[in-house]
């Protein structure tokens, strides 16, 4: 069965400086027609950086639309046509203040597919050396170290409440269930 939308019109509703909002009517699969709105976004990245101890670094900070403190991996906008692995390392040390000599892509994460076209960018990086922070004019946050095992166990409470945060928890756990990554204590 051919589940397949096809777009027949397409109007901007508004354009904005990180995301489009359009109004497309869609041909159904059964003939009919129907509405969607769509969020056209470049996508982000998230990165898992993984110390030598089994700790990943997280960065805390306020998000205006849940007005609350979240506690997420490193993550960022990609700008039009820039290059994921290339963004998730600039957000490494921009917003950590560290590089890493070993980097894994764990795939993609589509954070909203119901309403938005965003793609965010998994990675994990390990081996990493101290270098400094780069925030952006705008960018307050505050960096935390917490244990994998203790990660694992603020996704299972909503503690970390955060979905591209939570699945790569889970990516870079598996990781290290395959050796992949290991520490030192």
């Amino acid at each position: 069965m051919d589940l397949t939308e096809k777009k027949l019109e397409s109007n901007i509703i508004f354009e904005g400086k990180i995301l489009t909002l359009r109004r497309d009517t869609v041909s159904l699969p059964n003939g009919k027609t129907a509405g969607r709105e769509i969020v056209d976004h470049n996508g982000g990245v998230c990165i898992a950086p993984v110390t030598d101890k089994g700790e990943l670094i997280f960065v805390r900070q306020f998000r205006y639309a849940y007005e609350e403190e979240l506690l997420e991996l490193p993550a960022g906008k990609l700008e039009k046509g820039e290059d994921p692995f290339e963004a998730g390392k600039r957000e490494l040390e921009e917003e950590t203040g560290t590089v890493a000599a070993e980097y894994f892509d764990l795939g993609k994460f589509y954070p909203t597919p119901g309403y938005c076209g965003e793609v965010i960018h998994l990675y994990a990086a390990c081996g990493l050396t101290k270098t400094n922070m780069h925030l952006d004019e705008d960018e307050f946050l505050e960096t935390l170290k917490i244990p994998l095992e203790k990660a694992l166990e603020m996704v299972m409470t909503n503690e970390i409440k955060d979905g591209k945060t939570q699945a790569l928890i889970f990516k870079v756990n598996e990781l290290v269930k395959r050796g992949k990554i290991k520490w030192t204590e």
